[in-house]
């Protein structure tokens, strides 16, 4: 039985497995399409790919974006690109930048709160090419200045907590062009977790199929069968694809497992329909 997965992360990124390691758990799940779309980075995806082919699987290259509109922090998966693009490279490369200032940000006003080594020690954590809030969340959980991930973004990495900074990210011009520069397809990853009314969620999708934007994920990790209904009927009214995607990161986080969504409603088309 085919079974896609649209949405992981990797060490590369946030994600606590290797790309190998992803691989290898994708296919004890039953997953046979594989998408690994790390934070603003396409660095797994070489690794990810051996693995795939030593073990059957079918991988997907992929990216998430991270894109600021209109005051909300929202996040486009970017499937099927050219990880060897020039354009989406120097757009990635730009946001990694930026990431590394927003990290340096964070330590600092952790510092001033009290915490001192926050840089470092969420760099323990991290990859070469990505430190974020991740990180720094496990930092804190190791000094037990929170009890969990959870408790750490409630307490420390919010809007109006001690290591909240703004994000300042791509436009959402700018990732749906890199990702269509690279050939690939722009999904509006998970569109029902983002805290904003109806209305503004249909402006997002209805600039965001203005810029080329093909398609939304309809089913994602630990989503209720009431939004994926909900999600469905905004696919098929702005004419976007369907996509499906876990969001794994982490074998601890055991409500999300890849492979594991709601089933997508017979009438959405599917995305993985227009590959060859």
């Amino acid at each position: 039985m085919t079974q896609y997965d649209l949405h992981t992360h990797s060490t590369a990124s946030d994600g606590s497995l290797s790309p190998t390691d992803l691989v290898l758990r994708a296919k004890a799940q039953g997953v046979t399409h594989l998408a690994l779309t790390d934070h603003d980075g396409t660095e797994g995806l070489a690794e990810a790919e051996d693995a795939a082919q030593q073990h059957g699987i079918k991988l997907i290259p992929g990216v998430e974006v991270s894109v600021s509109w209109h005051g909300a922090t929202v996040h486009i998966v970017g499937l099927q690109l050219d990880q060897q693009n020039e354009v989406l490279q120097n757009g990635l490369r730009s946001l990694r930048d930026y990431r590394r200032e927003r990290a340096i940000k964070i330590a600092d006003r952790l510092d001033k709160a009290g915490i001192p080594g926050a840089l470092e020690g969420a760099g323990k954590y991290a990859s070469e090419t990505m430190l974020g809030r991740v990180h720094f969340a496990r930092f804190l959980v190791e000094k037990g200045h929170a009890q969990d991930m959870k408790d750490v973004f409630n307490r420390f990495l919010v809007k109006n907590k001690p290591g909240y900074v703004t994000g300042n990210w791509a436009t959402l011009d700018e990732a749906v062009s890199w990702i269509r520069e690279a050939g690939g397809q722009a999904v509006i990853a998970h569109p029902a977790r983002y805290k904003m009314t109806n209305s503004k969620r249909r402006r997002l999708l209805a600039e965001f199929k203005s810029l080329g934007g093909e398609a939304i994920e309809v089913s994602s990790g630990n989503q209720h069968p009431e939004e994926v209904r909900v999600m469905a009927k905004l696919a098929e009214e702005f004419d976007l694809l369907a996509s499906c995607g876990s969001d794994f990161h982490s074998p601890d986080n055991n409500w999300i497992e890849l492979g594991k969504m709601t089933t997508m409603p017979p009438f959405v088309t599917p995305i993985w329909t227009q590959w060859q």
